[in-house]
């Protein structure tokens, strides 16, 4: 059975645009270049040719990937969202209790992750351990380099 993956619809539409550049640019571009080796003679020793050729399965193996992402794709309705508890599409601020640094993460699946954009994915240990929980609450979090303390400050949209 394929695992679900929730998108919002940008998201969903940020995939789509890669899917048709990797179909329209990427794969015909690769064509071309193990064409343009084929023709240069004896592809048993042709190093261009058989970097095109590793380029074209990586491509495909890509394209595959988004494809079956698409495939599992389920799109979160944004007006449904509630702020009572923590979930996906959530806006968090949270404090490390320990150092009373305050940080703030949207909480979104694990294809829309950018952490420069402060959006974290729900797979990580930090959004894992904040899920269904309310404002104010405070959670333990282990993570790599041991045990962290976070304090909800604010859930929002």
């Amino acid at each position: 059975m394929a695992k679900v993956i929730y998108l919002t619809e940008s998201g969903l539409q940020k995939i789509k645009a890669e899917l048709e550049h990797l179909r329209g640019v990427e794969r015909p571009a690769i064509s071309a270049q193990i064409a343009e080796a084929r023709d240069k003679g004896d592809l048993s020793e042709n190093a261009e040719y058989d970097a095109a050729k590793e380029a074209q399965g990586l491509l495909e193996m890509k394209i595959a990937k988004l494809e079956d992402t698409l495939a599992n794709a389920r799109i979160i309705d944004e007006s449904r969202i509630d702020t009572g508890t923590v979930q996906i599409l959530n806006k968090v601020k949270i404090k490390n209790t320990a150092t009373a640094k305050v940080f703030e993460y949207t909480l979104v699946s694990e294809n829309e992750a950018n952490l420069k954009e402060g959006k974290l994915s729900i797979g990580t240990p930090i959004a894992k351990a904040l899920l269904g929980k309310k404002q104010g609450d405070v959670v333990d979090v282990t993570v790599p380099s041991g045990k962290m303390q976070f304090e909800i400050l604010e859930i929002s949209i």
